[in-house]
């Protein structure tokens, strides 16, 4: 049997905050997070190497016949095909990119220290790999159509109430238990997953591409527009557009939200509103903590990235642009800097530093009102505490 292990390379840093408190092959893209696509090709589990700190939440398993994957890559057919015919000590490969390689035995500390020897195999095809945080919005709305078709294919969706207006039906699906009375699905120019146990409250407005996952929920009179992907377990209302919610998230109020990233365990708080575009319609810059800079995205839409258990007050008011990290606490009137470090308390008239002992009571609270056992808190806490004292040395 094939062992798969999805490895992070140096674009893990390039996918800064998001990537602090996981491998890149847990980000979410479309309706699927980038290890469960490979998942679903390969119809084998995968696991993870990836930063030391992350290890025990995220575990590599070993055997003598390993085939590790860029986790930043995106499969695709032709890709997987590819990847299964590798034997021993055998390198796919791109130009420069290294896309896959097998082997017995390897080093965990520096995966790629002993593959300069290998056979190399060259692959001719295309396919998409993310190398900028942006990307994940950017790209949102081709993954949501690549992974319905994915997930959709030979099944049959559970029925939609007459109660609801719907526009193209056949680009509709329900999974068991999804719940919706009274809402608008337009399906026109893109398709919308409805996931197990989600629901979609009376008056809800969503265009697709749309996708919401298990145990979701999105409130009254709702506004989503298209290339919106809202992970398990979360509550969003109010305005949303192109916005990819990971787990475990909550936007449960009015206030507008575009082009936007947003980690698990975050809240924002009632009337949050993010800019995403400029006065001058120029060209968005964002903080990049690799080149520990601002740099050009090129993008002229370009809204927020906020990283894991980072929260806002209510009213809260954030620039085009805005990079938060994890474990954040934004309040107050006006416009916070545009970049806001890991473990900041504050707003527009300045940040202190979030006290670790506060962070990890907050974020053990909010797990166990979403039923997470005591072990999978202390994992959490355990990455926390490490991002912490990363970011305090």
């Amino acid at each position: 049997m094939i062992n798969y292990i999805l490895f992070d390379d140096s674009i893990w840093e390039n996918l800064l905050p998001i990537t602090f408190t996981r491998p890149v092959g847990e980000i979410k893209i479309g309706i699927l997070k980038i290890r469960q696509k490979w998942e679903y090709f390969l119809k084998e589990k995968c696991s993870f190497s990836t930063k030391n700190y992350l290890s025990k939440k995220f575990v590599l398993k070993k055997t003598n016949f390993n085939v590790l994957i860029n986790s930043s890559i995106l499969p695709n057919k032709n890709l997987v095909s590819e990847i299964q015919s590798l034997e021993l000590n055998q390198i796919l490969i791109k130009e420069n990119t290294i896309i896959a390689f097998c082997v017995s035995n390897f080093e965990t500390e520096n995966i790629l220290k002993n593959i300069s020897n290998f056979e190399k195999k060259n692959f001719y095809d295309d396919f998409f790999q993310i190398k900028n945080i942006w990307e994940v919005f950017e790209k949102n709305g081709q993954e949501i159509e690549n992974d319905f078709r994915l997930i959709t294919k030979n099944r049959k969706s559970e029925e939609i109430s007459s109660t609801n207006r719907i526009i193209n039906k056949e680009n509709i699906f329900l999974e068991k238990g999804a719940k919706l009375e009274f809402s608008t699905l337009n399906a026109s120019e893109g398709v919308i997953y409805i996931g197990k146990n989600s629901q979609i409250m009376e008056g809800a407005m969503i265009r697709g591409s749309f996708a919401i996952s298990e145990n979701s929920t999105v409130k009254m009179g709702a506004k989503i527009y298209g290339e919106t992907s809202i992970g398990k377990g979360c509550k969003i209302g109010g305005e949303i557009s192109n916005v990819v919610f990971f787990d475990y998230s909550n936007k449960a109020h009015d206030g507008y939200l575009g082009n936007a990233i947003i980690g698990s365990w975050c809240n924002l708080g009632a009337d949050t509103n993010n800019s995403n575009l400029k006065n001058n319609y120029s060209k968005v810059k964002i903080w990049k903590y690799k080149e520990k800079k601002f740099i050009n995205t090129n993008l002229q839409f370009c809204g927020l990235i906020m990283a894991d258990h980072s929260k806002t007050g209510i009213n809260t008011m954030l620039n085009t642009g805005t990079v938060i990290g994890v474990s954040s606490n934004i309040f107050g009137g006006g416009f916070p800097r545009v970049f806001i470090p890991s473990f900041s308390w504050g707003g527009a008239n300045g940040f202190v530093n979030y006290r670790i002992n506060k962070v990890l009571e907050v974020a053990e609270i909010v797990m166990k009102r979403r039923n997470k056992n005591e072990e999978e808190i202390q994992e959490e806490k355990e990455i926390l505490k490490k991002i912490y004292s990363n970011v305090n040395n």
